[in-house]
């Protein structure tokens, strides 16, 4: 199965110099989503997995246009001209991601229509209104007067009642009506009826089978009860997003009370995008122009608004409809030490592979050294994380026993500002010294440093994650946590906190990079050893792993370590501005994304150091940053190597092989930026089937010795 071809500009790209080496990134991320929205109708995934990945798919979608979309509308609005690197305004770019963005949701509500039919083949059912019987409408009467009208506020749209103002994503019926027994000579009136917040858009209708109607249908059922007075001509509904940027003054002397301001204003941002039903033109023009909604933002839909609530479904009692639960592992060694991390870190460095492996241990870690009246000093960077945090809870109970408890709390993790708000006031007042980091960047970094006292000595012991310290998405999204006592890693661990915490840039680091200050220049000085390999007539290869590639400066230097035949392949789950395949500029360059049961969230890069890949000689890092500029340059992010034999056989040779021998949820990208499903079988090679099933090795204790788990083969025609 193809995606849709990028669209071209030019002919063929075939140097370094030509804007169409690069694809465009807000394209590139939508061919992602469509991948997305494909396993959807992937009929290897059970019925309700495949809900999921529609409204993921759909969510994903609402979140760009309240940040990449809002983007581009600013730019046009403030008449911006810049190019993207591929060569187009935003006003060019504005044009084709609506419609590419509308061809994504018109097959969003065409997948939604086969998947309800596959539900009520389940014994699932989702009803439309003239889908009830007369006891349906009979009961959703009594329902909607005891759990929907009471929250309901109808309000009139006339010049002594001014158009109410409407949230981000929300929802809201617009009428037009005319009283009882005036007859149609009376003029109509107009009026709102805003659906309910924090109320579940699928109500479950009584009954020996599972049936739903939406929310959206049980309020059109009893407009009558809403509006007693009134006969209603015409009703739709509709939806928006609106712009969720959060601009900040750099120069502020209070960057929490200019944070709290800014959220406060993000509320009214401008309308990206206005979703109707069936609508006739002059109540949609009354909403256009009451709103100031241009109306190139509007997107008609025949169907369900909102397709990112049928998550709901999702919940349902019906685990054969489902995901088979996994056992979750505990690193082996660990519990083999009775949950000693300290004792277990000093044995041997080792990673922890989340999901398959559980983000406990890294709690665990944490809540030792609160615990630990040898520890003396604990500091931890929080990107994102969860409500009620068992993190956050950690570092209170270690700031409470007078231990000395650093927290470096990102305020501009985007839509997690206001919780973040709220943790960092938390720790403040159990006594941790609390820091914001940089106005200008984000602190992306993921980096635990506990200092133990030990005889006479300090010893430091680190985490470094290529995820948050969020224990709900570590149950989903893939990610490696290191843990070391390397002295010399510790030491530069101890200089990047001072960095985020104070003023002072890291001087002389020994074995770590960060960004933004030489993160991109240690990963393009590996990449010219590899050239330089290559021109020596040694092997030369590059395997890496993340979300995104976009960084010009690094594509560029992909582009040349191709040209001087370095062997390059990558695993980018999301967006890849680099073109693959490309005769004279990227031959030996191989692209691969994979869309499955997990989100694919590691950063992981391997260099052949001369040697063919994979080999004990490689050098390999781990990484929280993706390739993009804003990490690179705009971000504090960290490039750990990964020296230890057994987790480096690990990383390499376990993950990154099973990541590129993957058949079964693998999409090979075209040089056109267009995707192929790998052509597979039920017998395929799938890397979550494998990490579900088969132990780690770095984490192994004794076991280790007993029996060492089988490594995915790599085939060939996939290295």
């Amino acid at each position: 199965m193809n995606t849709p071809a990028m669209p071209k500009k030019h002919d063929q790209v075939t140097t370094l110099h030509s804007k169409e080496r690069f694809l465009n990134r807000e394209l590139s991320w939508l061919h992602f989503n469509r991948r997305v929205m494909e396993e959807a109708q992937n009929p290897i995934h059970p019925l309700l997995e495949r809900v999921r990945f529609l409204s993921i798919s759909a969510a994903n979608l609402d979140e760009f246009y309240m940040v990449r979309v809002a983007g581009l509308v600013g730019q046009v609005d403030a008449g911006v001209k810049t190019l993207s690197p591929d060569g187009r305004t935003p006003a060019e770019q504005l044009e084709i991601i609506r419609e590419q963005a509308n061809e994504l949701m018109h097959h969003q509500r065409e997948v939604w229509v086969e998947l309800k039919a596959k539900l009520a083949e389940e014994g699932v059912e989702v009803l439309s209104r003239g889908d009830l019987s007369r006891a349906d409408k009979q009961w959703i009467r009594i329902y909607f007067r005891e759990h929907v009208f009471p929250l309901l506020t109808p309000m009139a749209v006339d010049p002594a009642h001014p158009f109410p103002f409407i949230p981000n994503l929300g929802f809201s019926m617009v009428l037009q009506l005319h009283r009882r027994g005036a007859g149609r000579t009376k003029a109509s009136r107009r009026a709102l009826l805003p659906m309910p917040n924090m109320m579940d858009r699928f109500v479950r209708v009584p009954g020996k089978r599972i049936r739903f109607v939406l929310l959206d249908d049980v309020i059109s059922e009893c407009l009558d009860e809403v509006f007693p007075d009134f006969v209603v001509e015409r009703s739709a509904w509709f939806r928006i997003i609106r712009d969720t940027e959060v601009e900040i003054d750099e120069e502020a002397e209070d960057l929490v009370g200019t944070f709290q301001s800014a959220l406060k204003k993000r509320i009214h941002g401008e309308i990206v995008r206005l979703s109707v039903t069936d609508m006739t033109d002059d109540l949609l023009q009354m909403i256009v122009d009451e709103m100031d909604c241009d109306p190139k933002n509007i997107v008609r839909h025949g169907a369900m608004l909102g397709l990112s609530d049928t998550d709901e479904l999702v919940k349902l009692d019906r685990p054969d409809l489902l995901f088979k639960p996994f056992a979750i592992r505990f690193p082996e060694r660990v519990r083999e030490l009775g949950g000693d991390c300290f004792e277990a870190i000093r044995r041997k460095d080792f990673v922890v592979h989340h999901p398959y492996e559980s983000f406990d241990v890294v709690v665990q870690f944490i809540r030792q050294a609160a615990a630990d009246p040898n520890v003396v000093a604990v500091k931890q960077t929080l990107y994102r994380t969860s409500n009620n945090s068992p993190i956050v809870a950690a570092l209170v109970q270690a700031a409470e026993a007078g231990k000395s408890v650093t927290a470096m709390v990102e305020l501009k993790a985007r839509f997690d500002e206001e919780a973040n708000i709220r943790w960092a006031r938390d720790l403040e007042r159990a006594g941790v010294n609390v820091v914001f980091g940089f106005v200008d960047k984000k602190t992306h970094a993921k980096i635990s440093l506990v200092v133990r006292r030990e005889g006479d000595n300090l010893r430091s012991y680190a985490h470094f994650g290529t995820g948050n310290y969020h224990p709900n998405t570590a149950r989903v999204y893939t990610d490696l946590s290191f843990f070391t006592c390397d002295p010399a890693v510790c030491r530069d661990a101890a200089q990047i906190f001072n960095f985020m915490t104070g003023y002072t840039e890291p001087r002389g680091l020994e074995k770590l990079a960060v960004a933004p200050l030489n993160l991109r220049e240690t990963l393009i000085e590996h990449m010219e050893a590899e050239i330089a390999h290559a021109r020596a007539g040694r092997p030369a290869s590059l395997w890496a792993k993340m979300n995104s590639l976009v960084d010009p400066d690094i594509i560029d230097e992909l582009y040349r370590a191709s040209q001087a035949g370095v062997q390059i392949d990558l695993v980018v789950r999301g967006i890849c501005c680099l073109r693959p395949g490309v005769p004279g500029l990227s031959d030996n360059i191989r692209v691969k994304s994979i869309v499955g049961r997990f989100l694919e969230h590691s950063r992981i890069v391997a260099f052949g150091d001369g040697q063919p890949l994979p080999s004990p000689g490689a050098k390999v890092f781990i990484s929280s940053a993706d390739w993009m500029g804003r990490n690179l340059s705009g971000r504090v992010e960290v490039l750990v190597p990964i020296e230890n034999p057994t987790v480096h056989q690990q990383v390499l040779e376990q993950v990154m092989v099973a990541n590129l021998r993957d058949s079964r949820q693998s999409w090979r990208m075209n040089s056109d930026g267009t995707y192929t499903r790998e052509p597979t079988d039920e017998h395929g090679f799938c890397a979550h089937t494998y990490f579900m099933t088969n132990p780690s090795l770095s984490g192994r204790g004794s076991a280790l010795e007993r029996h060492r788990p089988a490594m995915p083969m790599l085939i060939s025609d996939s290295a």
